[in-house]
């Protein structure tokens, strides 16, 4: 398995997955590499983990977003910035596409948009 470092700003020093100077380790497994159910599973449950952490980052930001914003909330929603977002991550994960990580950058959107307005 290979290791990617993100690292978010303002990283939780507690985190397991955290090194020293607080960037985030994530093993990002070959799918190749990857030869039993169980090897796969534990990998899996390994990216959901990440996925979870910078979720909660993302949810963080965003709230300060929305204070930020004159027109908060789901009425101060971007399409177009929106559309740029799924755009750049389509970039990165080819094989989902637009049409594929449209719909989940909106749950994304709008569970962090709820988690905001009921002060988590």
């Amino acid at each position: 398995m290979n290791d990617q470092v993100i690292d978010p700003v303002g990283a939780d020093a507690d985190c397991p997955a955290r090194g020293p100077s607080g960037e985030m380790r994530v093993a990002l497994p070959s799918a190749d590499a990857v030869t039993t159910l169980a090897e796969a599973r534990e990998a899996i449950d390994g990216l959901d983990a990440a996925l979870a952490t910078l979720l909660e980052h993302r949810t963080a930001v965003a709230a300060v977003v929305q204070r930020l914003k004159p027109v908060g909330g789901f009425a101060g929603r971007d399409p177009e910035r929106e559309r740029r977002i799924v755009e750049a991550m389509a970039a990165r994960a080819p094989s989902l596409g637009p049409e594929r990580l449209a719909p989940i950058v909106n749950a994304i959107i709008e569970a962090g948009l709820d988690a905001a307005e009921s002060g988590r």
